[in-house]
Order: C-alpha cells, then sequence, then structure tokens
C-alpha cells in the first residue's frame, strides 16, 4: 500500500522542493511555507520551513558536514 504522499513515475513533484534536481531535501518557502524555523543542529535562525521540522531535517550545511562525516 502507497503512502498517500506518494507520487509515482511520472509524477512531477520537483516544484515542492527549494532545490529542484539539487542536493537539498529542503521544501520550497512561500506565504504558507516561511523559512522561518532555526535548525535543530546549528541553531542557526530562519533555516527550515514547517515542512522540513515536520520532516525532521537540518539545514543543508548540516545535512552537508554530517553527510561528509563532520558531526
Amino acid at each position: 500500500m502507497w503512502d498517500d504522499d506518494y507520487m509515482g513515475p511520472g509524477d512531477d513533484d520537483r516544484d515542492q522542493f527549494a532545490d529542484p534536481g539539487g542536493r537539498s531535501a529542503l521544501r520550497a518557502a512561500g506565504p504558507g511555507n516561511p523559512r522561518t524555523l532555526p535548525c535543530p543542529t546549528c541553531k542557526q535562525p530562519n533555516r527550515l520551513t514547517r515542512k522540513d521540522k515536520a520532516l525532521g531535517y537540518q539545514c543543508d550545511t548540516c545535512a552537508d558536514r554530517a553527510e561528509r562525516g563532520g558531526d
């Protein structure tokens, strides 16, 4: 059974991302989803949207550092 948010092959959901086709998993900011929340790792302000926080994300800088083994 698929998750309700699943978009199958051929569905274009790239517009939900801040950097479609790029390395970031952060969601696009906009009037209904502003980037106003701090990163839970580095505590820098205005790094995440509500959707990012709900998904348990951290900012791109911290995510890159963790992927390189810097954390």
